[in-house]
């Protein structure tokens, strides 16, 4: 067969080919172009990834702590629980819905209401038997508290106990975690150096000296469960301490503390010790990022604004100076120099007295 009979089959099967090929390519629809609800989403055909939008940071949830604070009925606790309350409500107001600070109790340890239930919420809890305190009247404090955890209705799952002579600076957040407690730690307690003392009331098989921590009970924020156990350990506690002339001669004002601490430990309850919870002037001289103000100490200068602690100053600002009686509204603020702890202190007690109804009756004794 020559070259024409075999080549011109060949042409015509090829052109046949091509124009098909054509015919279909014309009248394909270009996946692209298709509407998306016309892809079919079955397993076997083209799936389009679904929209995967960035997490939106969520909340913490609120860990809601109580607020308590032991007194007694005296005019020199009273005046310092109606401006801690002041500051309370402050601070739980500046840190809006989400703030842990839940409610506030004062635990009354006189044993019959006084005139202040309604602006403070108040417990009222026995005293201790006549002469139980030998004049030591903070031994109410732990037994006090037995009382409150027994009776009173407190949702919030963790306790803060603070003390009235305490000023809130700013809103506290939840400071426990992981199963431990908040604490402050004071340099005066040191367990270390009392071992052969507390070894009888913390005994060599429940640890070591070193599981003692250098704390009180307040500041502290415990988990409520922890403190139901806590509590009646540490008043048997204080009660032997002050019952054992040894204990009572070595530990002295700061035994109930002592007791706490002792109590945390045999119950296994260690604690995170924040240094920033809060600042006693006039030692401490700045506020910076601390919580409370505790004004424990006197504050004396001179005019010049030089500390002169230890001697009464030309100016001074002592809560032991208005144990008879309240301070009055607008006191002078410190001479120029002085810490500023202190005067951030004063100023606050100002507001405070400023604020609260009737303090000038208050304060002349017409109105306690």
């Amino acid at each position: 067969m020559g070259f024409g009979e075999w080549c011109a089959p060949m042409l015509v099967s090829f052109s046949v080919a091509l124009i098909t090929y054509n015919i279909i390519i014309s009248t394909s629809v270009p996946l692209n172009s298709m509407p998306i609800s016309t892809i079919s989403t079955s397993s076997s055909s083209f799936r389009r990834d679904p929209i995967v939008q960035m997490p939106v940071d969520r909340p913490k949830p609120r860990r809601l702590f109580h607020t308590a604070v032991t007194a007694s009925d005296s005019v020199y606790n009273t005046w310092q629980c109606r401006i801690m309350y002041y500051w309370f409500k402050k601070a739980r107001a500046a840190a809006g819905p989400l703030s842990d600070m839940g409610g506030f109790t004062r635990i009354l340890h006189s044993g019959v209401p006084d005139q202040f239930m309604d602006e403070i919420p108040t417990f009222v809890a026995d005293p201790l038997p006549a002469g139980t305190d030998q004049g030591y009247i903070v031994l109410n404090r732990p037994w006090a508290f037995v009382q409150w955890l027994q009776k009173a209705n407190i949702e919030e799952e963790y306790i803060f106990m603070s003390e009235p002579d305490h000023v809130i600076v700013r809103p506290i957040p939840n400071l426990s975690k992981h199963g431990l407690a908040a604490a402050f730690p004071f340099f005066y307690i040191e367990p270390n150096k009392y071992e052969s003392v507390l070894r009888k009331y913390f005994p060599e098989d429940k640890g070591q000296i070193t599981d003692i921590d250098p704390i009180g009970n307040s500041p502290v924020i415990v988990d409520k469960a922890s403190l139901v156990k806590i509590a009646p350990t540490w008043m048997n506690v204080s009660l032997a301490m002050k019952k054992d002339p040894e204990t009572d001669k070595a530990f002295g004002w700061v035994l109930e503390m002592y007791a706490y601490a002792v109590a945390s430990a045999l119950h296994g309850v260690g604690n995170i010790l924040h240094k920033d919870f809060m600042i006693q002037p006039p030692f401490d001289t700045e506020v910076g990022d601390m919580y409370i103000i505790h004004f424990t100490y006197g504050c004396d200068y001179d005019l010049k604004g030089h500390s002169t602690y230890g001697k009464i100053g030309e100016w001074r600002f002592d809560k032991r100076s208005y144990d008879q009686h309240p301070p009055p509204r607008n006191l002078a603020l410190p001479p120029n120099g002085a810490a500023q702890s202190v005067v951030t202190l004063v100023t606050m007690v100002n507001e405070a007295t400023a604020n609260i109804p009737d303090w000038d009756a208050y304060a002349r004794g017409s109105n306690s």
